[in-house]
């Protein structure tokens, strides 16, 4: 992309090349905001063309975000375009399901700890620290409904994502008078890649991510963060928004039993 168009907006958006994240990055490029974008996969150039039919101007980064060099990369080319940095969604992110005690790796978890949770703080450190030089800017963390409640089946996954919204709370709080917002998405299950690239394509929460847009959740959560808003719920469906809002009024041992019934295999259409 080389230097920006100065009279257009720069924002940075990681995990871009499919799902939420590729719907969030194409509400930046229609809004008349440039892009830096991010992917570990291929895909990831495609998806930029599409950023640019949508008329910004888009330079597309394939980079490992659980290593830190490859957060220092991909910010690296935020802050070649020559542009100030006015918004950055944090997006990327993997799950790993199964019993964690019988069947899951500890190198997927770990790995997913990495890219979940240490590239959200290493690049919210990173973006952070320039918006509040300048006294302007928004920063979107992609959380999750199941940072709200105990995710067994997906223990670790749903950890890394009540990390993410705690985080964004405290971020928030911190940079209140800077002129900086922190604005944290909490999707339910979302019609993407996530469930089949998890192996979890016959669970009943891959079933009812069927009824939940990406497109939607990405639009509610832009308009979110365009609105300086704390947090938002990321779901089409009435029931995905019911179950975050009143996650805190039910019960651990209840929220437990229930993510544990969606999360199993062989649940979908039980």
């Amino acid at each position: 992309m080389g230097t920006a168009n100065q009279s257009r907006p720069l924002a940075a958006v990681t995990g871009a090349s499919s799902g939420i994240g590729y719907e969030l990055a194409r509400q930046f490029a229609r809004a008349g905001y440039d892009l830096v974008v991010c992917s570990e996969d291929p895909g990831i150039e495609i998806a930029a063309q599409t950023f640019e039919d949508d008329g910004a101007r888009v330079n597309a980064v394939r980079v490992d975000l659980r290593r830190p060099e490859g957060v220092e990369q991909f910010y690296a080319a935020v802050r070649n375009v020559g542009a100030p940095l006015e918004a950055i969604a944090l997006n990327a992110g993997v799950g790993v399901l199964g019993d964690f005690t019988r069947e899951t790796d500890l190198s997927d978890e770990l790995a997913m700890i990495h890219l979940n949770v240490v590239s959200t703080v290493h690049l919210a450190k990173l973006a952070a620290q320039d918006m509040v030089a300048r006294g302007r800017g928004k920063i979107l963390i992609t959380a999750s409904v199941a940072g709200t409640m105990p995710t067994p089946l997906m223990a670790v996954y749903g950890a890394t994502k009540a990390f993410d919204l705690s985080f964004a709370a405290s971020l928030r709080h911190e940079l209140k008078d800077t002129g900086v917002s922190v604005t944290a998405l909490l999707p339910g299950p979302t019609d993407t890649e996530f469930f089949e690239r998890e192996g979890g394509a016959d669970t009943k929460a891959a079933e009812v991510a069927e009824k939940n847009d990406p497109a939607d959740v990405a639009k509610q959560g832009f308009d979110a963060l365009m609105a300086g808003k704390d947090r938002v719920y990321g779901a089409t469906s009435l029931g995905t928004k019911l179950q975050g809002m009143t996650a805190r009024f039910v019960p651990e041992s209840v929220k437990a039993a229930m993510h544990e019934k969606m999360a199993e295999h062989g649940s979908r259409g039980k």
